[in-house]
């Protein structure tokens, strides 16, 4: 199907079921924990969103059955992919000469963060293949490794695990696994009202893409394996099995795994000037204390005329196939190169249990930004330019 068609089609049955509804754009968005223009947009074609569990909540506002859901799934898959085509974010290749201007630091011995390691240049390329009949003894190297992983995992019982999966079954020795009563799924590349965020990568300027838009930011990190900037906001959706037969979610603990200094990275901020937004459920989390806690604090709704606040509630909520819930956790950061995972406390049916919130399978990872050269993007230039607030990051 024609991208155009993909994402007109999926639009379509969005703007159908919020007519079916007969609410208000900013009413909608209030109960879907998105602002009143991110839903327009989703009505409009304008977005995709980059997750299907944000319109597969309105559609059990709406009343849709399953038979619609399905539909409606098939249309967002094939919307996605059109997306994904179109996005796409190709990075300005890095020159064979130092791409660091010389007033920026080495890079720490901390490393790079995820993503793609730079091509080597034409030289090093070239020393680095090997001769036609040669043995390959670095690519044998990485197989065996691979080989060795892979047995390691089926051994140890855990198969890798994508950040958008539902929790797996838990079982104890010589018991059969038993399913969670309920499924969870994160954002992990998350930009504060859908505009604003902060990434340091460990490139110059004219060796980074411009900023894409929030939906694609995923794949715009990876590609210049950037880490989240001063803050780090994750989204975890929580959805019952059942509709009657309640999950109770008791706590939000946070786990700091590694502290290093800062990343020595350049700093780029996202901010595009989009609308405002709501944020019920909302933690925040302070990685710079030595015991970091996940505490509720005040949703904001912007969407309006007026800002409004959402009084915090906080633990413990419940949850049913019918009703899920939304928990906004923003990490942030000055002092350290943090990396961290969180573990939610449920029971239901007498049972109980914790579950570990990780990108998947990793730990998340935040860095301070205080001091680093930060730069914005001139659209009207089409290049990065230094932002005159780049002390104050952070």
């Amino acid at each position: 199907m024609p991208k155009d068609a993909a994402v007109e089609e999926f639009a379509g049955l969005v703007c159908a079921l919020k007519a079916r509804d007969g609410r208000s754009y900013e009413a909608l968005g209030r109960r879907l924990s998105i602002s009143a223009s991110t839903l327009h947009r989703y009505c409009s074609g304008a977005t995709v969103p980059e997750e299907f569990a944000v319109v597969d909540r309105l559609a059990l506002l709406c009343g849709a059955d399953e038979e619609e859901r399905r539909a409606l799934e098939a249309a967002w898959t094939e919307a996605d992919r059109a997306r994904r085509r179109a996005a796409s974010p190709e990075p300005t290749p890095v020159p064979a000469v130092s791409a660091a201007p010389e007033s920026n630091p080495e890079p720490s011995e901390a490393g790079p963060g995820p993503g793609p390691a730079p091509h080597p240049t034409a030289p090093e390329a070239d020393r680095a293949r090997p001769r036609r009949g040669a043995p390959a003894p670095l690519l044998v190297a990485a197989a065996v490794a691979l080989v060795v992983l892979a047995l390691a995992a089926t051994l140890l019982g855990h198969p890798t695990r994508t950040a958008s999966a539902p929790a797996p079954a838990y079982s104890a020795p010589g018991r059969t696994a038993i399913p969670l009563p309920f499924t969870w799924s994160i954002g992990s590349q998350l930009w504060e009202g859908g505009c604003g965020h902060t990434y340091l990568v460990d490139r110059a300027p004219r060796a980074v893409a411009p900023p894409p838009v929030a939906a694609d930011s995923g794949a715009w990190a990876g590609t210049h394996g950037a880490v989240h900037g001063g803050e780090a906001l994750v989204r975890i959706t929580v959805q019952g099995r059942s509709p009657s037969d309640a999950v109770v979610l008791h706590a939000l603990h946070v786990r700091v795994v590694d502290r290093a200094a800062p990343l020595p990275w350049n700093a780029y901020r996202m901010d595009n000037g989009c609308g405002g937004a709501v944020t019920p459920r909302h933690f925040a989390v302070d990685l710079d204390r030595p015991r970091p806690l996940a505490r509720p604090v005040d949703g904001l709704d912007a969407s309006g005329a007026e800002v409004r606040r959402i009084p915090a509630v906080s633990f413990p909520y419940k949850v049913t196939s019918s009703d899920p819930e939304e928990l906004l956790v923003s990490a942030r950061t000055v002092g350290c190169d943090c990396r961290w995972y969180l573990e939610l406390e449920w029971s239901a049916g007498g049972r109980t249990g914790t579950v570990r919130i990780t990108d998947g399978g990793q730990p998340f990872r935040t860095s301070g930004t205080k001091g680093r050269p930060a730069y914005v993007h001139d659209s009207a230039e089409g290049r990065w330019i230094t932002d005159s607030d780049s002390g104050q990051t952070g």
